[in-house]
């Protein structure tokens, strides 16, 4: 977008997000629902319709009004509830490009291996797979590893001679050692040279047999060489490489090629190539991805919901340690999404066995100190006090009780804490350093009773600590707590007492069911109440993933979506801290933030987040002259809002494209409208790796992009 359309979209978002007297606008709190407000007022059949798609789904598609009230709403919510009974076969082709994510994880760890088995791998410690393809891919790391590591001392040299000292080479131990661990960074796979003309272009101060050498390495390994063989030759020709040969291959590939490289490619051979580069950002980046594309395209929509919102309860984070990412995938795919709406105590198990949350809690260190395994080790007991040592770690056991259960206010004690986390240890993962499974050690439980919120647990093993969940999982504490949690998403930032306390009922008669439970708040009042509609404000993650459903966008890079939410300050699996993301307003209202959104929009509107728009077909108008301005913005305000925007929307929406015609030269008759490029969207990360595209098209019809893109960040959408 020139700099004069990018000073008025940031002027009218403002105007948008903030308008006066505006008593919903951002920024003001609504009186707090009761349920005698929610009986008085009751949603029409239409809003109750677009009610339920706003909170239940990401966003209503467009035809999916429509169609609920063509079933019935009741009909609809049930199946919703049940979601094994919908057909959701697309969503399972478009993940079929993406076949990592289908693998165990060992065989995901064995075929991509983490940072940590690669330096185990460069000090011999871990033998390197015979299959050409797998031992291609550890060469190469292990070929960057140790480049980087000579860069390392090369500049710690340079460092001390500067400096003119002789201190000592940095200790292995030291964190700038362990930064060989570190993900290498990935070729940046978008973005041309500085100078294209000197990309494939050699000095004139070098020999003429340099620059024959220099001219031939590229005609080997460049488009003659490599980008022009079949799919299978080609990704032959990579894997026969030598490491130091593929990177001066990448170096050198001109924007053109980095592009045809991809090209004709199956999902298995591009994961291959992309390996070849970076195993550790594939595994990363499709775990990210393929959740972006359950959030849009999946028909199960209250499940992937439901799954955002226990992932987000539950949180783990995509940076503890080499492993998170391959922990991830299982973590969001086998443990929680499938518990999403069932038993509250299965889902608690599985994710207190996951490895990911082991890894991410630190309760693989905790250790009994009267545990065999304390009192046999040599080290435990040295005088000088060197060596690691052994003891009980409390991390998931405070934040088990705190965030998971019971609740800051649930009454348990510090003496509590410590009795959960003495039987809970013994419970660690297998081959920690090469990705393990979830498994029980004995020999590192501490042994005797335990006394948890005045229960005594018997000396039993791995069984205390599921007694202790089971015991969690069906305290009234929890009910309320997490019932709060729940209503929260989906009702209100600050949820009417008498709906939480029903839910709460509701999970201690079916013990701790979470379909029923849900179920009891979408049978209350408060649910439909005119104070509860529209009054959610959507978190960066709901924004991206409700505007493209909205516009019926084909997601074509989907790596564009997951950069945005992390733009907007949202990034998946990004939050560090185990209590998660708010769900409230008060997290993501500020005029920074609000901005962004706004450039967000106009980005996705113009084809430039990765999504091919359709304005035309959303439309239902044939070409971009068959309707006038006005016609149009009416037509997206029924087809992205679902309902009427204020007058204050529609007049500067209209305004703007009227700026915008005028600044451009397209408001003289026969002037050709000239293009516009909206740069929001920085593939950074795994999104330059998975990106190895080209740009899309700009839209046809430019004028129906910029409405679009304006309604899209007006305050009526960023609403649900």
């Amino acid at each position: 977008m020139p700099t004069t359309s990018r000073c008025l979209a940031a002027a009218l978002a403002a105007l948008l997000l903030l308008p006066p007297g505006d008593a919903a606008a951002f920024g003001h709190k609504k009186k707090k629902p009761t349920a005698s407000a929610a009986s008085e007022s009751p949603l029409t059949q239409d809003q109750r319709v677009l009610q339920a798609l706003d909170r239940l789904t990401f966003g209503p598609r467009p035809g999916d009004v429509a169609a609920v009230e063509s079933m019935g709403l009741d009909k609809w919510i049930d199946e919703q509830l049940n979601p094994q009974s919908i057909d959701d076969s697309a969503l399972d082709a478009r993940l079929a490009a993406y076949p990592a994510m289908r693998l165990s994880l060992h065989d995901r760890v064995r075929m991509f291996p983490s940072p940590q088995m690669i330096r185990q791998a460069e000090q011999g410690r871990l033998a390197i797979p015979h299959d050409p393809v797998e031992r291609a891919i550890y060469e190469d790391q292990v070929a960057q590893l140790r480049q980087r590591q000579e860069n390392r001392q090369q500049a710690a040299g340079n460092r001390q001679q500067v400096a003119g000292n002789s201190t000592a080479a940095t200790p292995s131990g030291s964190a700038e050692a362990a930064n060989d661990m570190a993900p290498p960074p990935p070729p940046d796979m978008m973005a041309a040279p500085a100078n294209s003309a000197q990309a494939n272009t050699v000095s004139e101060e070098q020999s003429p047999e340099v620059k024959a050498a220099e001219e031939k390495l590229y005609a080997d390994l460049g488009a003659t060489g490599v980008v022009n063989l079949s799919p299978a030759e080609r990704v032959q020709k990579l894997v026969s490489m030598q490491p130091e040969e593929f990177r001066e291959f990448l170096h050198r590939l001109n924007p053109r090629d980095r592009v045809a490289l991809f090209a004709g490619l199956t999902p298995e051979q591009r994961e291959t190539v992309f390996a070849l580069i970076n195993p550790q950002l594939v595994v990363g980046g499709e775990v990210l991805i393929t959740r972006v594309l359950r959030d849009v395209y999946s028909e199960r929509q209250l499940q992937e919901v439901m799954t955002d919102f226990w992932l987000n309860h539950f949180n783990v984070y995509l940076r503890k340690g080499p492993f998170a990412p391959w922990y991830l995938a299982d973590y969001q795919d086998k443990v929680v999404r499938p518990r999403a709406l069932g038993k509250f105590e299965d889902l608690l198990v599985a994710t207190a066995q996951s490895p990911a949350m082991l890894f991410y809690l630190d309760q693989t260190e905790s250790v009994g100190p009267h545990s065999l395994a304390a009192v046999r080790a040599e080290w435990f007991q040295r005088p000088n006090g060197k060596g690691r040592q052994l003891g009980i770690n409390e991390n998931y056991a405070r934040e088990l009780m705190e965030l998971h259960t019971l609740g800051v206010e649930g009454g348990y004690t510090q003496k509590d804490v410590i009795e959960v986390a003495k039987a809970f240890t013994g419970w660690g993962i297998d081959r920690p350093d090469q990705g393990g499974e979830f498994v029980f050690n004995p020999r590192r439980h501490e042994p005797g009773p335990k006394f948890v919120l005045g229960k005594k647990i018997s000396d039993r093993g791995e069984a205390e600590g599921l007694e202790i969940l089971h015991m969690l999982a069906m305290n009234p504490a929890t009910a309320h707590h997490v019932s709060y949690q729940i209503a929260q998403r989906f009702v209100s930032d600050t949820p009417p007492p008498a709906l939480v306390d029903a839910m709460a009922a509701t999970w201690m008669q079916t013990g701790g069911d979470i379909r029923e439970v849900l179920r009891t708040m979408l049978n209350r009042p408060e649910f439909w109440s005119k104070d509860a509609y529209r009054a959610k404000v959507k978190t960066p993650e709901e924004y991206v993933i409700s505007a493209v459903r909205a516009t019926g966008g084909e997601v074509v890079h989907p790596a564009a979506l997951v950069e945005a939410i992390g733009q907007l300050g949202m990034p998946l699996y990004g939050c560090q801290t185990p209590n998660g993301y708010a769900w409230t307003a008060e997290a993501w209202l500020n005029s920074g933030e609000l901005l962004d959104r706004m450039n967000f929009s106009m980005a996705l509107a113009d084809n430039s987040a990765g999504t091919l728009m359709e304005w035309d077909r959303l439309l239902s108008i044939t070409g971009p002259q068959q309707a006038s301005a006005t016609e149009k913005e009416g037509r997206l305000e029924t087809a992205l809002l679902g309902d009427a925007a204020s007058e204050h929307t529609r007049s500067a929406a209209l305004g703007q494209l009227a700026q915008d015609a005028s600044a451009s030269g397209d408001a003289e008759e026969g002037m050709p409208k000239a293009p516009r490029r909206v740069n929001f969207v920085r593939p950074r990360e795994f999104g330059q790796l998975l990106q190895a595209v080209a740009p899309l098209p700009a839209p046809a019809d430019r004028d129906a992009a910029l409405l679009g893109g304006l309604l899209l960040g007006s305050p009526e959408f960023q609403r649900r």
